[in-house]
C-alpha cells in the first residue's frame, strides 16, 4: 500500500522540509545562495506532500468520499502556490507527521500529542518570527521573543506582552489559539476517558472477586449439607425388632 510504503520516506522529507524552513529565519545572515536552496528543498518537499496526495486520491476507490475527508490537504496543496501563504507548507509536515505517529504510536495518545505540541510550537513561532520581523513597529523580533509568544499563546495564557500586528501573524496567533484549546480538549478527554476506564476494570474485578466469594460460600455451604446428611444416617437409631415375648397377665 502506498501510504504505508511512503510513511518513513515522507517523514524524512517532513523534516528536512522543516530544516530548510527553519534555517534562513533562524540565520537572517544567511547568504542568498544557502537561502536559494533552502527555498528548492522546501520546494521539492512540497511537490513531494502534492504526488502523495494525487496517488492516494487515485488509489482511492471513492475518489468523492476522499476529496471531502481531505480537503485541509488539497488546500495545503493549492495555496502554498501563493507566495504570502507559502507557511501553509507547514501544515502539510505537520500532516505527514500526525499520519506516521498515529500509526507508530498507537494507544500512547499522552506521548503522541507533547510531541504534537512541541512541533506546533516550534512551527509557529517560525511562522510568527517570519511574519514580524520586518515590521518595524513589531515587537516579535527574535526566536526566543517567537517562542514565548507561542507557548503562552498555545496554553490560553495570553500575557500581552508580545503580539502579532501584522495580518499574517495574526492568522497565525488565531490557529495557534485554537490548536491550543483543540490539545487541551483532547487531554481533558483521554484523561477523563483513562479514569473511567480505570473505574470500571476496579469495579469488575471487585464484582469478580464477589462472584468467587460467593460461589465459594455456595460449595461450602452443600459440602456442609452433604456432610450433615451423611453424619445423621450414619448416627441415627436402627429400626427396631417388634417384641414377640407374651406380655404378663396375658
Amino acid at each position: 500500500m502506498w501510504e504505508k510504503r511512503m510513511e518513513w520516506p515522507l517523514t524524512g522529507v517532513a523534516v528536512l522540509f522543516l530544516a530548510a524552513y527553519a534555517w534562513p529565519i533562524l540565520q537572517p545572515s544567511l547568504g542568498s545562495t544557502g537561502r536559494l536552496w533552502c527555498e528548492v528543498v522546501t520546494w521539492l518537499a512540497w511537490g513531494l506532500f502534492a504526488l502523495d496526495y494525487v496517488v492516494r486520491l487515485v488509489q482511492s476507490r471513492d475518489k468523492p468520499r476522499f476529496l471531502r475527508r481531505h480537503v485541509l490537504d488539497l488546500l495545503v496543496i493549492v495555496l502554498p502556490l501563493l507566495r504570502p501563504l507559502r507557511l501553509l507548507r507547514l501544515v502539510a509536515m505537520l500532516n505527514i507527521l500526525n499520519r506516521t505517529a498515529a500509526l507508530a504510536l498507537r494507544g500512547r495518545v499522552v506521548v503522541y500529542f507533547v510531541g504534537a505540541t512541541v512541533l506546533i510550537v516550534f512551527c509557529a513561532a517560525l511562522a510568527v518570527l517570519e511574519a514580524e520581523r520586518p515590521i518595524e513597529e513589531a515587537g516579535i523580533k527574535t526566536f526566543p521573543d517567537a517562542l514565548w509568544w507561542a507557548v503562552t499563546t498555545i496554553t490560553t495564557v495570553g500575557y500581552g506582552d508580545r503580539y502579532p500586528v501584522s495580518g499574517t501573524g495574526r492568522l497565525i496567533a488565531v490557529g495557534l489559539m485554537v490548536a491550543g484549546i483543540a490539545l487541551l480538549g483532547v487531554v481533558t478527554a483521554t484523561f477523563a476517558s483513562w479514569l473511567v476506564r480505570r473505574v470500571e476494570e476496579v469495579e469488575a474485578t471487585s464484582q469478580t472477586v464477589t462472584r468467587e466469594h460467593i460461589d465459594a460460600l455456595t460449595r461450602e455451604i452443600a459440602e456442609l449439607r452433604a456432610a450433615l446428611a451423611a453424619n445423621t444416617v450414619a448416627g441415627g437409631e436402627q429400626p427396631r425388632e417388634p417384641d414377640a415375648r407374651p406380655s404378663r397377665g396375658g
